[in-house]
Parts: structure tokens; C-alpha cells; sequence
């Protein structure tokens, strides 16, 4: 008796990722759980005097002791590219004439080549990520198939006040944050799933027609 041949099983980009959609600030995962993102400001710890450093310290603790509901902090970091800034020096050097100027820029310059050529330059983006489960639209609505609708204008209820507040606190420690919207949470995505040295920028998005792939 043969075996029945079967084709193999074929897993697409979106299914691995579960993101289902995403509107203004919302992300919507398959599960129907909503969140919406921020991502914080930063500071240069080390070049902080001692004092301010217990107090940004003690500011950022008493945040997250403040907070009354779960959040996730997610620290990305990926390559800097500093080619732009390079090129610029390179045009600050072409165009100096005063020769003291001229040498205390030429100094620079190669003290910042010579930083890049010896150590891999890193920028990091800090997130603070807010999450809507289905169990709060109630037990019965997580397991039914629902409108997209529905559950954004759920998700925006009940996560609106949680986001102003975080964004309140991280203006008081005097780190700011900014909430990423669509283009911004689709290129956030994007780079997550197709690394590259320095990330990438995406067209409007609002302009594909179609799913965006790579191979």
C-alpha cells in the first residue's frame, strides 16, 4: 500500500510575526491582545555627575513602583551609522581656511575615524510596551472571532489613560517618550524580522499595495 504524498507545510512571514493589523497607535496581535508602544528618551548615564546619578535612579524606581498595571521594557540596540556625520566633517575640513581651525578639525576627524575602526557604534531605543488582553473584553469575547473595529475601540479605552500616564511619568524623570504610530511600528517591525547593520527606512506606508517581503 503507497503513501499518500503530501505537500510540505508552508508557514507565511505574517503567521511567524502575529501581527494581525495595525491602526493610529495600536498594534493588534492574532490573539486579538492590543498594545501600544512608547518609546522613551535617553540619557548619557556615565556623563552624569554622581548626585544625578542617584537621582535619575531613585526618579526611574519610583516610576515603575507608581505604576498600577503590567508593563514590558524591551532595550533594542543596532549599528549607528555615522557615514553622514563623516561627510560632513569631510566638508568642514574643505571648506576651512584659518589654519588653526583647519588642524583642530583634522585632529577630530580622525580621532572619530579611529574610535570607528576600533569599536562597533551602538544606538539603542528604549520601549515601554503596554498590553490590552482579551479577557478584559471578557471571557466569552476571547474566544469568538471578532470585529477589528470592535476590539481597536476596546483596546483604545482601556489603553489611552495607561499610555498618557506612562508618558507623564517618563516627562517627570526628565527622559520624555514618544508614542510610535504606524509608520513607525511598521518599520520598527520590519527591522526586527530583516536585520540589517544599520536598520531601514520604509516608504509611506499607507503607499504598498501589498505585503511587504523579503526573500
Amino acid at each position: 500500500m503507497s503513501k499518500k504524498t503530501t505537500a510540505p507545510v508552508k508557514s507565511s512571514t505574517q503567521k511567524f510575526t502575529e501581527v494581525e493589523a495595525v491602526k493610529d497607535d495600536i498594534l493588534m496581535l492574532q490573539d486579538y491582545s492590543c498594545c501600544v508602544i512608547i518609546e522613551s528618551g535617553a540619557v548619557n548615564f556615565g556623563l552624569l555627575a554622581e548626585e544625578e546619578q542617584r537621582a535619575m535612579i531613585y526618579s526611574y524606581a519610583s516610576m515603575l513602583n507608581s505604576l498600577s498595571f503590567p508593563v514590558q521594557i524591551v532595550i533594542l540596540s543596532k549599528r549607528m551609522d555615522i557615514s553622514a556625520y563623516l561627510d560632513y566633517l569631510e566638508d568642514r575640513v574643505n571648506s576651512q581656511h584659518d589654519p588653526i581651525y583647519l588642524e583642530k578639525l583634522q585632529d577630530y576627524q580622525i580621532f572619530i575615524k579611529s574610535i570607528v575602526k576600533k569599536n562597533t557604534i551602538l544606538e539603542k531605543s528604549f520601549h515601554f510596551v503596554v498590553p490590552f488582553l482579551p479577557l478584559e473584553m471578557g471571557v466569552s469575547g476571547a474566544k469568538r472571532k471578532m470585529d477589528h473595529e470592535y476590539v481597536f475601540t476596546r483596546a483604545k479605552t482601556a489603553l489611552y489613560p495607561k499610555r498618557d500616564h506612562v508618558l507623564r511619568l517618563l516627562k517627570k524623570t526628565g527622559l520624555g517618550g514618544k508614542t510610535l504610530y504606524e509608520q513607525e511600528l511598521a518599520e520598527l517591525f520590519y527591522n526586527l524580522y530583516n536585520p540589517t547593520s544599520t536598520g531601514s527606512k520604509l516608504a509611506p506606508i499607507k503607499n504598498y499595495t501589498d505585503v511587504i517581503l523579503t526573500p
